[in-house]
């Protein structure tokens, strides 16, 4: 009978600063799938994305080190930006679960599309995308910091964000409200 080992929270994908984890757990976040196409082709759900700069366009997106996507889109050498809607948590769980196929298998279950300008999975039903090439890979400890230059841009019908706020997932509806 093998015996399981304990593994360091830092292996787990845990923060090794729980007082650190608590606390950037109450900062709301919107949800994302990022997605890079080619020979290692992967999807990954992330909440560490933002916009840099309007002109050039650029973006960012952090990826630990040790995970499938980060391989992935050095590979492609380019990325893209799903961000989910209110109805796309399962979506945002299947991409997160660790067990689903690898390559392009992971993609059967989920209707996308090849973006036009990188050939990265462009999810269906999402807000919007972003198709981005790799403009510079930084560093940012036990993750890289992956800036990309926006090369397509789309917006979906959708109008209310997945938020995922104090270990939970939340809705945010985007209609504008009188002040």
């Amino acid at each position: 009978m093998l015996k399981r080992l304990p593994t360091s929270a830092a292996r787990r994908g845990l923060s090794a600063q729980p007082g650190l984890r608590q606390v950037m757990s109450q900062f709301a976040t919107g949800v994302t799938v990022l997605t890079a196409g080619g020979d290692d082709a992967h999807g990954m759900t992330a909440n560490a994305f933002s916009s840099v700069s309007l002109e050039p366009p650029l973006v960012l997106c952090c990826v630990a080190k040790a995970a499938r996507m980060h391989t992935s889109i050095v590979s492609a050498d380019s990325f893209a930006v799903n961000i989910l809607s209110a109805e796309q948590q399962d979506l945002s769980k299947y991409f997160a679960d660790w067990r689903r196929p690898d390559g392009m298998a992971q993609f059967d279950a989920v209707g996308w599309s090849a973006g036009a300008k990188t050939g990265a999975p462009l999810l269906d039903g999402t807000l919007a995308w972003l198709e981005c090439e790799l403009a510079q890979v930084l560093d940012g400890g036990d993750h890289s910091i992956f800036l990309g230059r926006v090369v397509a841009t789309s917006r979906g019908s959708g109008e209310d964000a997945l938020v995922f706020y104090g270990g939970k997932y939340h809705e945010v509806d985007g209609r504008a409200r009188a002040a």
